[in-house]
């Protein structure tokens, strides 16, 4: 059994036991989270697809921590100009554990 989830912005497909990395969540470590924009539920041949959400179907996941990805660094430079900019970013994410789907 498999569900297709929107959060952040993004889609993301996920199926029970199975470790994501979402967009940063306002949840502590430890704590349970419900995903309620369930946009596809699929049970073997049995699927649901929502227009645009499945009604009734909501997501549980349990937190396992909170992070910041590795650094992504950016560099500009001009030519003949004694001018560069070094920029570096690093996007907080968290990662939940799918506990259960329900349909």
């Amino acid at each position: 059994m498999y569900a297709v989830i929107k959060t952040g912005g993004k889609q993301y497909k996920v199926a029970e036991g199975e470790s994501i990395f979402v967009e940063k969540l306002d949840v502590q470590a430890g704590e349970e989270v419900v995903f309620d924009q369930v946009i596809l539920v699929a049970n073997g041949d049995d699927v649901k697809v929502g227009t645009p959400l499945v009604e009734g179907a909501k997501v549980v996941a349990s937190v396992d921590k909170q992070g910041k990805e590795k650094k992504v660094v950016t560099f500009k430079y001009k030519p003949k100009k004694h001018s560069h900019s070094k920029y570096g970013h690093r996007q907080p994410y968290t990662k939940v554990t799918v506990k259960s789907i329900e349909a």
